[in-house]
């Protein structure tokens, strides 16, 4: 298996419809390593709440507030040392 050297990944989802951006962020982080950062981009509205309410129920972590730049949406999220899908 490839193994990056850097944890820091972009996820770009712009264009997606709702909830596709949700789906995606999660299937993704719940595959990566503990400490892992995802910066997820989206441009469905809704997602501006829904990206970030889901991903801290699944116990990620959002380590910055939402922010929103014309349509697009930005999420930084990490995966805590706590969880992993390889625990």
């Amino acid at each position: 298996m490839y193994k990056a050297k850097s944890k820091f990944f972009l996820l770009d989802l712009r264009g997606e419809p709702c909830p596709y951006p949700v789906i995606f962020s999660l299937e993704t982080l719940s595959k990566l390593e503990k400490g892992s950062v995802v910066e997820i981009l989206a441009d469905c509205p809704q997602s501006f709440v829904s990206v970030p309410e889901e991903v801290m129920k699944a116990g990620f972590e959002m380590l910055e507030a939402p922010q929103k730049t014309g349509p697009t949406l930005r999420f930084l999220v990490k995966v805590p040392e706590a969880l992993s899908a390889r625990d």
